[in-house]
Parts: structure tokens; sequence; C-alpha cells
């Protein structure tokens, strides 16, 4: 039987206007110590969100997800924050925030393919 390993996910989201705490799931963030697996899907409906948030700028959004991928990834063009360790990049990328760009709480789970359940929590809270 193969060896499960304790992970922690959380989705990403699209919160147009904050006061109004709406948001549309975009991508899921995984983590495990074990395996120092760090990686993140995203994906934006462009239709799906200008009909949601008329007048959002949605370039902006897309590039503010892009930065929040490359951290994930520890790209060093990114700045002080990629350059931490796989578990402080995912505390920084999912600490509570109030921008349009924000994390869900972070969720536990059990797995033995860190790859396989990041596509299917994809599957099942965005796409």
């Amino acid at each position: 039987m193969p060896v499960k390993n304790v992970f922690e996910y959380a989705v990403i989201r699209v919160v147009p206007r904050v006061e109004r705490e709406e948001f549309i799931n975009v991508g899921v963030i995984l983590f495990c110590k074990t395996t120092k697996f760090l990686q993140c899907i995203i994906k934006v409906n462009d239709e799906r969100l200008a009909a949601f948030a008329n007048g959002l700028d949605i370039t902006e959004v897309k590039a503010n997800l892009h930065a929040f991928a490359e951290i994930t990834k520890g790209n060093s063009t990114c700045g002080p924050i990629a350059a931490l360790d796989e578990a402080s990049r995912f505390r920084w990328l999912t600490a509570t925030r109030s921008t349009v760009v924000q994390a869900s709480k972070v969720h536990p789970g059990l797995t033995a393919d860190c790859e396989k359940t990041l596509q299917r929590l994809f599957a099942e809270m965005v796409a």
C-alpha cells in the first residue's frame, strides 16, 4: 500500500468587489511538506469573469495570478518571497488578505500522489 502524506490546499479566488465577498474560483494551490511539493493550477475563464464583474481589469487580474503562480514555483525574478522555502511561500500566498486575488482557508488531507490530488481538486473546485 502506498504511503500517504499529509498535504494542505487552498482554493485561489478572484474577488472583484471585496466588500461584497462574492468570488469566482480560478485555481488551487497544494503543499506537501514531506515531499516538498508546492504547485498551483490557475485557469481564468475570461467570459465568465467579465460577466461576473463588469468593469474589472481582467488583464491586471491575470498579471496578479501569474505572479502568484511564479511565486509558487520559486521564480527568483519575483522578489524575496519567491526565494523562501516551500512552506513559507505557501503560508505567504494563502495568508488572509483583502485584495482581488485571495486564497480560501487552508484545508488538510492525505495523498499518495500530490500531482493527481492537485488535478482532482482543481477539477472539483474550479473546472
